[in-house]
């Protein structure tokens, strides 16, 4: 990389996103409570002026770094830069739909804003100090958003989510304490020349607490335990937030790592590529087991996200014994949140569908949104051509490059065994019969589920296409 020095321009992206909250607040106590939808407006605008600035950065300059190494561009922060971004436009429609009208939709957009800006720094972390302070912008707004519509349910999940998030944010920082202990720095660069040399005991600890606040915000074991109740008390389109900006940010502030100061040490002592190889195999085996039994759609999600966090971990993994890690990681975090969305946005539209038995026989009624879930959920299963299959193929080949056949195969059992979850829930919708849908409750008139019908459809088009599109994905994000 070459050198970085303070220039906010390196951090438009980020800079635009943050400005347009700020902005967005201050907008917010001026309208009138009943039109406060330019906040959402400016929140959009600020997302795609985002994406286009990202692409055009990625496309005139050299990978750097900015403000002393401290944050880091280059095809990871891009790739997370357009994919967060993308993902914040889909969840602004969704909050659209969820919040239209309500006397704080201003503070809606600000907080996905927010939340989105730490997945951003998260993303492009170069230095311990910058990833605290991130894990901290990618948290509180999320404890905000989980509460947010104060009920018992949404109230129960902003709890356990603080409570796990603050816990794991402690860890964190002891950490980020211990490394600055062992290496006397906290840029990735020294500390990737310096820990080989450190106590090993010191950095082993310090490595491991900073890890554990990581998996957390990825929903990965040990740090999973949040998602469920947090995915089935929070509203649908905070749920959707929870299980895709953060996980996004989270995984490539882990690859970063695990490329940078873990691919210097010695694995004698400690073998971390296995460790992470482990930690992949439980979450996705665990997700997996877990989701068999579930019969609400919300709590069947949040264990999926649990299983694709540990597919997505495979990656991670081989950051440093296989070249293909990087584009199968990056790759497979766009197609996931593109269809992990999609399948929140059919629950967003179908508010009163709580249970897989309330989708029987939709496909009668409203068959466009059944083939937007079909295409969704066969999509997290691996079906080609979605964008997931392909993702899934990078991550296993990656493995097996990386010397970790054993690993690739356990992912594939794993796919195998997800399908029958996945087609418990689609079953009923396809082939079942009755009323589902054609009540009022479930109605998908001009209502506020409109926006997430058409996300839904979005989402699920955006899956396949990037999928058709794979081969030139790819070849980019080699860079």
């Amino acid at each position: 990389m070459t050198g970085g020095d303070e220039n906010p321009l390196a951090l438009l992206p980020e800079v635009l996103l943050a400005g347009s909250a700020v902005i967005g607040l201050l907008l917010g106590a001026w309208l009138p409570r009943d039109r406060q939808w330019p906040v959402g407006l400016l929140a959009a605008g600020a997302c795609l002026a985002g994406v286009v600035a990202a692409a055009v950065q990625a496309g005139l300059a050299a990978p750097t770094t900015a403000f002393d190494g401290a944050f880091a561009v280059d095809a990871v922060t891009t790739t997370a830069r357009i994919v967060v971004l993308g993902a914040s436009l889909a969840l602004l429609a969704l909050v659209v739909g969820a919040s239209r009208g309500h006397r704080r939709e201003t503070e809606y957009y600000v907080l996905v804003q927010l939340a989105a800006c730490g997945a951003l720094m998260l993303a492009g972390a170069a230095d311990l100090l910058t990833l605290a302070a991130a894990y901290l912008l990618a948290s509180v707004p999320g404890y905000a958003l989980a509460g947010f519509a104060r009920d018992v349910g949404g109230t129960e999940a902003a709890l356990k989510y603080f409570v796990v998030g603050a816990f794991l944010g402690v860890v964190l920082l002891t950490g980020v304490t211990l490394l600055l202990a062992a290496g006397r720095a906290t840029g990735y660069p020294a500390l990737r020349e310096a820990l080989p040399d450190a106590p090993g005991a010191l950095v082993t600890v310090g490595l491991v607490a900073l890890l554990a606040g990581l998996l957390f915000k990825s929903g990965a074991v040990p740090g999973h335990f949040w998602v469920p109740d947090a995915v089935q008390g929070a509203p649908p389109p905070v749920a959707a937030l929870l299980t895709t900006l953060p996980k996004a940010g989270a995984l490539a502030a882990l690859f970063r790592l695990a490329a940078g100061p873990l691919a210097g040490l010695p694995t004698a002592s400690v073998p971390w590529p296995g460790l992470l190889a482990v930690l992949a195999a439980a979450t996705m085996t665990l997700g997996n087991l877990a989701a068999f039994f579930q019969d609400d759609v919300r709590r069947l999600l949040a264990y999926s996200t649990i299983s694709q966090a540990g597919y997505l971990l495979i990656p991670v993994a081989m950051a440093g014994s296989s070249e293909l890690s990087q584009r199968a990681l990056l790759y497979y975090v766009a197609g996931y949140a593109i269809t992990n969305l999609g399948a929140f946005a059919v629950v967003c539209a179908l508010p009163d569908a709580r249970r897989i038995r309330d989708y029987r026989g939709l496909a009668g009624h409203r068959p466009a949104l059944v083939g937007a879930l079909l295409v969704c959920l066969l999509g997290l299963v691996g079906t080609p051509p979605t964008a997931v299959f392909l993702g899934k193929l990078e991550a296993f080949g990656a493995a097996v490059d990386g010397g970790y056949a054993w690993l690739a195969a356990l992912a594939v059992a794993n796919t195998v065994a997800s399908l029958f979850y996945y087609l418990r829930w689609l079953a009923p919708a396809l082939l079942g019969r009755g009323r589902a849908g054609a009540g009022p409750g479930l109605g998908l008139g001009p209502g506020p589920v409109r926006p997430a019908v058409l996300t839904a459809y979005a989402t699920a088009l955006g899956s396949l296409a990037l999928g058709l599109a794979g081969g030139p994905v790819l070849a980019l994000l080699d860079g």
